[in-house]
């Protein structure tokens, strides 16, 4: 994968903003007043502000997207379940772990990120598309990648209810239909990942406290002798490059 392209899916509205002031401001006339260019207000081009006002509101919906239309959710859901079960309570800290889930939600997207750019920031930039035209167009890229990873039960939840005619293929598939079914299905995937994470720190959990209580030492938590050795294990077998490496490898 290469990590040199242009812009990732969660920062191309942005560069598609400022792309977009740089150029209006080049091309408009002076105000008669101030001598400022006000884009938008004069010249030919009357929907530049309407094209302002969707790119902000995108902006707004920013953080709601890389939630509900990433693997954001699911990595951040293993890897909850990962701090739970080495039982070391806020270690690693929750900003640590949404920042390593954003950077690895970057790396999984990068592809999808350059045919997004290609395929509507490019031809915004250049006038030939309206900026609603651009979000259309950029939502073909990220529904296909969305698609591949919703499960066909969650997807015909949804159609059901929304009370929508079974579409002849899953491209078909309207935004509203196709975003919830695909948080579900993440969910379900990172509960899976990380029950099965969950178990041999569980079984270490069990057999200590079996040793504690066989030796009679019931004044001394089990916790306090299975934490060390879960962290323990868990840095001999190099867990963070096995847990990484098998989310990232999950969606490939």
């Amino acid at each position: 994968m290469r990590l040199t392209a242009k812009v990732p899916v969660v920062l191309t509205v942005i560069m598609a903003l400022g792309a977009l002031s740089s150029t209006a401001f080049a091309a408009a006339p002076p105000h008669p007043v101030s001598g400022l260019p006000i884009p938008g207000l004069q010249g030919a081009d009357k929907s530049l502000p309407w094209t302002i006002v969707v790119l902000l509101t995108l902006l707004v919906f920013l953080p709601a997207i890389i939630l509900a239309m990433t693997p954001f959710v699911r990595l951040l859901v293993v890897f909850h379940f990962l701090r739970q079960a080495l039982g070391t309570q806020s270690t690693p800290t929750n900003q640590t772990l949404i920042g390593l889930s954003l950077f690895l939600t970057y790396f999984i997207l990068q592809p999808v990120g350059v045919q997004i750019h290609q395929a509507a920031i490019v031809p915004l930039q250049k006038g030939s598309i309206s900026a609603l035209q651009a979000v259309e167009a950029g939502s073909v890229p990220l529904r296909r990648f969305m698609l591949k990873y919703a499960r066909e039960k969650d997807l015909a939840l949804f159609v059901d209810l929304a009370k929508e005619p079974r579409p002849r293929r899953p491209e078909d598939l309207p935004m509203r239909i196709v975003i919830p079914a695909y948080i579900l299905s993440e969910l379900k995937a990172g509960f899976q990942i990380g029950t099965v994470l969950f178990l041999p720190f569980l079984v270490i959990d069990m057999v200590v406290a079996s040793v504690t209580t066989s030796v009679g030492m019931l004044q001394l938590p089990p916790v306090v002798i299975s934490t060390p050795l879960k962290i323990l294990l868990f840095v001999m077998v190099d867990g963070w490059n096995l847990v990484v490496g098998s989310l990232v490898k999950s969606f490939y």
